[in-house]
């Protein structure tokens, strides 16, 4: 059976940045109960705290982040790129470990965000973009979708299955 990361603010854990959740239902309720979740939050796994401030990528983009050619700050100016890069590395072990192929992120993190994040100016203004983990992930071959894409990480989860059964 395959498993599924899944970041731990979509199954009801109190881990984002303002110490909430964003809790989703449907499919992962579905996983859940077959023990296919392995539940992870890369900021706090990176050694972040809950509550904790807000951090944006600055400078650049995750790619630059990766070559260390940008940071992830805090709207005080605090560096907090190395939690930020230990918690994606984390994420990756993890899939490594539970030989994840599928990860369902929350859209608009610097950590998560599949598509979307914020712009760094820290007016809640979204662009096109990955979060640290969502990319790490992605370059390693992890199909890596948002809460909004469920139906298809559904479906490619059916694909990955199909293929093992084979």
């Amino acid at each position: 059976m395959q498993k599924v990361l899944v970041s731990a603010c979509l199954l009801g854990e109190k881990v984002r940045y303002d110490g909430s959740d964003s809790i989703q239902h449907g499919i992962l309720d579905t996983w859940a109960s077959q023990g296919r979740i392995v539940p992870l939050c890369p900021e706090t796994a990176g050694g972040l705290p809950t509550p904790r401030p807000p951090a944006e990528i600055e400078g650049g983009d995750v790619e630059s982040v990766l070559r260390g050619n940008a940071s992830i700050l805090r709207q005080d100016g605090g560096d907090v790129t190395s939690s930020f890069m230990d918690g994606a590395e984390t994420a990756l072990a993890a899939c490594w470990q539970h030989r994840v192929k599928v990860a369902v992120l929350k859209e608009g993190s610097p950590s998560c965000g599949v598509s979307r994040i914020n712009d760094g100016s820290f007016t809640r203004t979204k662009v096109d973009g990955q979060g640290v983990t969502a990319c790490l992930l992605a370059r390693h071959g992890i199909s890596v979708f948002s809460e909004a894409q469920l139906d298809d990480a559904a479906q490619r989860l059916a694909e990955l299955e199909a293929e093992h059964d084979q």
